[in-house]
């Protein structure tokens, strides 16, 4: 396809785009995410929750043949850096003290949301790579921003980018996988005791401990998927999702509205937990699901992605079992091959979420300043890989049995 038959149109608003248009385009990529579909995005533009008067100003760039949408990202002007989790407060800083602005920039992101997964749509690695260059010249062509900032994306995107000159950033998360370390071969876990047994013995140990202290205090769970999920449900998990920001001191960043409207749009994508004693509830954890974990497709492509959690009251242990044991337990009952525990978090690592290498792309407009990032970058980079081989050093998984020997003819 010809880059002169290309027309670029920018959108102040996701539901100026064709819903079905873009979600179609989004079956497309590589790592599609409930988290970019075009009803979650929408309901965090009408809900009031990612706006331009929280900072969060959309200018979704998209690329059209004719009346075919071909490429599309969801970028936002930015005038602060919160509600991103790839950090550059310190870039912000450096360029306070020598006199100069860094917002607003530019983020091709999901507000609030760092979970991996495609953020450049495109119909073929051409036009992804189109897009990139798009997006850099258009943020380029604006009076006074600073740079674009391409966050949780995939090596697609990665590839895209560094073609047009961006320069790329690592960090870790810990997910978890749905598989056993027999000798014959990988194999999907058959119940939350064969997941333990894949364990060391201490962590099998700290594990089943935790469990029983949760029990002990009189503490079960309920989990509701989809169209179970009743509004009682969600007021309830949200009274427990606010009460944990409120306490951080920080007002919440999602509102009443955008759940209601992910619950209406998006049903099926939603797993609640909510724990109960003496019958009533005291907490919640809710999970995402991507398409084949939310149709129980099996473990061939099911992904449950770790969102929010609060409680009511405190009993040691719950949020352990809340937000880890009972999504794996769910998990491994539904086929469910991959689970991601949410961004940081080293003491998931005991719960058998394994360090996992995430990655974003920026594109730095001022020449020194990029330079200065770059060199910074490399050296970060060098640091994130030695931290995550030291993590990969202390494993919490046992050792795989070796192959059993054959008998000679």
């Amino acid at each position: 396809m010809a880059e002169s038959a290309i027309i670029t149109r920018v959108f102040t608003a996701v539901q100026e785009i064709p819903a079905q248009a873009w979600n179609e385009l989004l079956a497309r990529q590589p790592v599609p995410t409930p988290f970019m579909r075009h009803e979650y995005l929408a309901a965090l533009e009408s809900s009031g929750s990612a706006t331009l008067e929280t900072g969060w100003q959309p200018c979704f760039i998209t690329l059209w043949a004719g009346e075919e949408l071909v490429a599309a990202c969801p970028l936002y002007a930015k005038n602060h850096s919160s509600g991103e989790y790839v950090f550059d407060w310190a870039w912000a800083r450096a360029y306070a003290e020598h006199g100069l602005e860094y917002y607003p920039k530019a983020v091709i992101a999901v507000p609030f949301t760092p979970v991996p997964g495609s953020r450049l749509l495109a119909r073929d690695a051409a036009l992804r790579a189109l897009l990139a260059q798009t997006v850099r010249r258009w943020v380029q062509a604006q009076d006074g921003w600073s740079s674009v900032h391409a966050l949780f994306t995939e090596e697609a995107d990665l590839a895209a980018c560094r073609a047009d000159g961006w320069m790329q950033r690592g960090g870790v998360q810990f997910h978890w996988n749905n598989q056993a370390l027999d000798a014959a071969g990988p194999r999907a876990l058959r119940d939350f005791d064969d997941f333990l047994a894949q364990l060391q013995q201490e962590k099998r140990k700290k594990i089943r401990q935790e469990r029983r202290k949760v029990a002990a205090a009189g503490v079960t769970f309920r989990a509701l998927h989809g169209a179970q999920i009743e509004t009682a449900d969600w007021d309830f998990f949200y009274s427990c999702y606010a009460r944990t920001y409120y306490e951080h001191g920080n007002a919440p960043y999602l509102s009443r509205d955008f759940f209601a409207r992910l619950g209406a749009q998006m049903a099926s994508h939603w797993l609640l937990f909510i724990a109960e004693r003496a019958g009533a509830p005291i907490a919640a954890s809710l999970i995402a699901l991507n398409a084949a974990a939310a149709e129980d497709a099996g473990a061939s492509g099911g992904v449950a992605y770790g969102r929010y959690w609060g409680a009511l009251e405190r009993v040691d242990c719950l949020h352990f079992e809340a937000c880890y044991y009972q999504p794996i337990e769910w998990c491994i009952a539904h086929g469910v091959a991959h689970f991601e525990g949410g961004a940081q978090g080293e003491h998931k690592m005991a719960r058998a979420l394994l360090p996992t290498p995430t990655a974003s792309a920026h594109w730095i407009a001022h020449p020194a300043f990029a330079d200065a990032v770059d060199r910074f970058l490399a050296r970060e980079g060098a640091g994130v890989q030695d931290y995550l081989e030291e993590l990969q050093a202390h494993s919490p998984l046992r050792a795989a049995s070796p192959p059993a020997a054959q008998p000679q003819p």
